[in-house]
């Protein structure tokens, strides 16, 4: 079966489930987009890699590419395998020396994993052409009308590398950068990724 390979479009808040994020997966040299709904904790993961935020202490998927290099092992590819009453099903084709090992996993920990190991995605055509979204450009929209997704993985999508928010005002536009900087540092080192990310954010709308 031929495999399609998956790039990590956005990740926001979800519009439809509360408390969940959109993650849009979507096929490298195509138009069809793959969202799939997942926890706060794993879109934290995701997010903290994509970002390039260094946590004080080491998250889970954090500690496993730590165990992983350790022990020589790595991971050579992501692969969505199958969806079944709208849940995603993944797995981690592994290889330490000359063997070779496939391990089950949650997608949004396979992702998490993926842009740790710096590894490709992958799925079959015929999940894209069951759970997959065409669109003609970067709008993100058909986001909010989603009224289902996967039950067990939740999360959606925004443009890679910043959080989708409400167009709302931010609540840091009155520090200075200085104070800005402080709060961000602060935020990494309690562990408050979701805070640094929106923090991120504002330093950078004043940069550009």
């Amino acid at each position: 079966m031929k495999k399609l390979k998956l790039d990590i479009v956005g990740l926001s808040y979800s519009q439809t489930q509360s408390g969940a994020y959109a993650l849009v997966l979507g096929e490298i040299n195509g138009n069809r987009r793959l969202p799939i709904i997942i926890g706060s904790f794993e879109a934290q993961a995701i997010a903290v890699e994509i970002e390039k935020m260094t946590p004080s202490r080491p998250l889970t998927h954090d500690l496993f590419k730590s165990f992983a290099d350790t022990f020589d092992i790595s991971v050579d590819e992501v692969l969505i395998y199958n969806l079944v009453d709208g849940i995603f099903f993944a797995k981690l084709i592994c290889s330490q020396g000359n063997q070779t090992h496939e391990i089950d996993a949650r997608t949004s920990d396979a992702v998490a994993l993926a842009v740790r190991f710096e590894c490709p995605i992958y799925t079959y055509d015929f999940i894209m052409a069951a759970a997959g979204i065409v669109i003609e450009s970067n709008d993100f929209a058909f986001l909010e009308n989603m009224s289902s997704a996967s039950t067990s993985e939740s999360e959606i999508s925004k443009p890679k590398q910043e959080f989708q928010k409400p167009k709302e005002v931010s609540p840091y536009a009155s520090l200075t950068m200085e104070q800005l900087e402080s709060t961000l540092e602060k935020a990494i080192a309690n562990e408050q990724y979701e805070v640094a990310a929106k923090i991120r954010d504002e330093i950078e709308k004043r940069k550009s």
